[in-house]
């Protein structure tokens, strides 16, 4: 029996509620495999989460929504197609997915705040897949279409092919007329006049209890209301369930396992049970999506099988040409981060010499108004520099032709517009610095896929061998689970010790795994504005003076920055992280408010006329405010992994240390507190060399706030 290798209007049909469910989700990226004919398009779903949807149009025709685990590795560069898919679709909201009348044609529509595009996926013939914009116009297509009927391609209006007749929605009359107008016999009649397929006119058949062959002539009127009324029913169950997918397996003749069981292969997935398949071995599914998946995933799984082995992938080349993509990428990302840098850095400059900016900018304003040609004023500010004034040594160079004016403050050149000020001019530059860290983000974007993707393969290798001899040892090994150790009564504990790059810092990790790091002193502040705050993190700070940076990290510093949505658990532990630091704590209080702004609203550029002390920082622009934060301080002793103190929000931490205790503003000064603290742990473990080794009351004093503290036991 064949493998079913193309969806038929009858899978459509019934896959129309399920997909119409996935309204709302939002694509992430789309992706095209040209060996295969693949379109791959990644979603986010508020409540299903990650939604990858596969349309085929190579040998395999198909569209369903797929298992993360099913989805094939992204391809290396995007093709062009790809890249149009992306930049059209990106953030925008899956609005419609439905079959196009009875055909084998299936519509996605988006939608964003610059309008809707819909994609058209035709499942039929050669396969392809059309791009259209809000009216209905041809933006791209993978394959172009000129025929007498119809055309496809770019700039034209898309015509859908010549509607078939639908069975499903047809009435009594209408039905008849059809059947009746066929000189075939009756399958035949049902599978291309009423274009239900072979497979689906025999079930009918058999539904009905009327002979496959039976001629049309020859057909009752009762045997054609029995028809019309089974193909009633079957068209409600498609429109409206309940569905019973599933799918059916044929065996392989001559083939069994290790139980004597016969070996089976797929060969079909269909949305209800079929009476011409109740002698074959099926699996029921919940979902025709899932059955469909698991089908098309395994039938082509199933294909690689070559004399009962299954050929061994060449996972070296897929992760060696991964490899070198990520280093080309990565060459990208610097190259980007630089060219953004350059053009901060030039508009921070045009703030911090705002006066003779602006005297040079005044100058030639007040020139063109006076009708001055631009050469004349070029040699005025020559003259001006060969008498020694600022203003005029700094320029460089004057364009008429661009109407700009190009300076040189402090071994940098910026060239500026003469026609505006210089808040504008600096506003441009920050926009340049925008536009190009946009393309850093694709970057971002793209080597972060190419990792995951990377990543997936080298798991796939890892998972192959491990198959091919290794999996009993290793089963053998997780097996061997034993109880959390109970490190309070251990009587000796290794130490285990790894420094690392952010306990230079004040640091801990939140609940949900995300690094915090908080000066210390002015030093520190000023080392985590300029160094460690990254595009994607979270800056922190105190509404009352005299309080630590604190930075909630999206990445490390090795890795590509990246917008990350942070739980609210995250946010909220490293405002009380922040407060706890603060000045609030040393003058007794219990609560303070916070503020949480991005990176690029940071500065230490001030405002004109103004001075920042070392350690200091200007923010521009809104602030999300943490209004009364109550402070909260936990210090607790790690075993697991690494042994050390550490300390945050007892929420923070008290399930990654074996032991913590919380204090809050009181009496004792910090170095009798951190002795207190010391006697406590050294009390709770009977290994008490183990807490001198690693919670000595100089290391427990890192993690304490300024100022008075007490025991929250006390």
């Amino acid at each position: 029996m064949d493998h079913k290798r193309e969806l038929t209007s009858v899978d459509l049909a019934a896959l129309g509620t399920e997909l119409g469910a996935y309204a709302g989700a939002k694509l992430d990226k789309a992706y095209l495999y040209t060996e295969d004919d693949l379109v791959r398009l990644k979603m986010r779903d508020f409540d299903r989460g990650r939604v990858e949807f596969i349309i085929e149009l190579g040998d395999v025709k198909g569209a369903y929504v797929a298992d993360a685990d099913h989805v094939p590795d992204a391809p290396g560069r995007p093709p062009d197609f790809a890249m149009m898919l992306r930049n059209r679709l990106s953030g925008a909201d899956l609005v419609r997915v439905e079959q196009f009348e009875f055909d084998r044609i299936i519509e996605l529509e988006f939608d964003r705040g610059d309008g809707s595009t819909t994609l058209v996926a035709e499942l039929f013939g050669d396969g392809n897949l059309a791009v259209l914009d809000g009216q209905g116009q041809v933006i791209d297509s993978l394959e172009t279409v000129r025929l007498k009927s119809r055309t496809v391609a770019p700039g034209s209006q898309y015509e859908f092919p010549s509607a078939r007749f639908n069975p499903l929605t047809v009435d009594y009359d209408g039905f008849a007329a059809r059947i009746r107008e066929s000189d075939a016999d009756l399958v035949r009649t049902l599978a291309t006049q009423l274009n239900f397929g072979g497979l689906y006119g025999e079930e009918l058949c058999t539904r009905a209890g009327i002979d496959y062959h039976e001629a049309v002539d020859d057909l009752t009127d009762d045997q054609l209301d029995r028809l019309y009324e089974v193909v009633s029913e079957f068209a409600t169950v498609l429109r409206e369930g309940p569905l019973d997918p599933r799918v059916y397996y044929e065996e392989i003749e001559g083939e069994t396992d290790e139980d004597g069981e016969p070996n089976r292969r797929r060969i079909d997935a269909t949305p209800v049970a079929l009476a011409e398949y109740e002698h074959l071995y099926s699996e029921q599914f919940d979902a025709f999506n899932a059955a469909l998946d698991d089908y098309f995933y395994n039938f082509q799984r199933e294909d690689e099988v070559e004399g009962g082995e299954t050929t061994r992938p060449d996972f070296e080349s897929e992760i060696s040409k991964y490899e070198h993509i990520i280093r080309q990428q990565q060459e990208a990302i610097e190259e980007f981060e630089a060219d953004a840098q350059a053009e901060r850095a030039k508009a921070e400059l045009l703030y911090a010499r705002y006066d003779l900016v602006d005297e040079v900018l005044s100058t030639v304003q007040s020139a063109r108004r006076e009708d001055v040609p631009w050469d004349d004023i070029e040699a005025k500010f020559k003259q001006g520099a060969d008498r020694g004034i600022p203003a005029a040594e700094a320029v460089v160079g004057v364009d008429g032709s661009e109407g700009t004016v190009t300076l040189e403050i402090d071994d940098t050149r910026v060239t500026v517009d003469a026609d505006t000020g210089v808040e504008k001019n600096a506003d441009e530059l920050y926009k340049e610095a925008k536009r190009i860290e946009g393309k850093k983000e694709g970057a971002q974007a793209a080597i972060e896929d190419t990792r995951e993707e990377l990543a997936a393969v080298t798991e796939r290798r890892d998972q192959w061998e491990a198959d091919d001899g290794q999996s009993d040892q290793d089963d053998d090994e997780a097996e061997a689970d034993e109880e959390p150790t109970d490190w309070l009564a251990e009587p000796s504990i290794p130490i285990r010790n790894n420094e690392q790059w952010y306990e230079q810092f004040r640091w801990f990790h939140t609940s949900d795994g995300y690094l915090v790091i908080g000066g210390r002193d002015a030093d520190d502040n000023e080392q985590l504005v300029q160094k460690y705050l990254e595009r994607g993190d979270k800056f922190f700070h105190a509404q009352a003076h005299g309080g630590p940076v604190t930075v909630l990290k999206a990445t490390g510093p090795s890795e590509s920055a990246k917008e990350v949505e942070f739980p609210q658990s995250s946010l909220d532990q490293a405002a009380q992280f922040a407060v706890s630091y603060s000045s609030v704590w040393k003058d007794g209080k219990f609560a303070g408010d916070v503020y949480m702004v991005d990176p690029d609203q940071v500065s230490k550029t001030p405002e004109s006329g103004e001075y920042l002390e070392k350690g200091g920082f200007a923010v521009r622009g809104d602030r999300t405010y943490f209004e009364d934060t109550p402070v909260g301080v936990a210090v607790g002793i790690s075993c697991e992994d690494r042994t050390q103190v550490v300390g945050g929000p007892a929420a923070a931490i008290e399930d990654d240390v074996a032991t913590s205790i919380q204090v809050e503003p009181g009496q004792y000064a910090q170095n009798d507190i951190a002795k207190r603290l010391y006697r406590e742990f050294k009390d709770r473990f009977t290994d008490e060399t183990f807490v001198r080794k690693v919670a000595s009351p100089d290391l427990i004093q890192e993690f304490l706030p300024p100022g008075g503290s007490r025991m929250v036991e006390e």
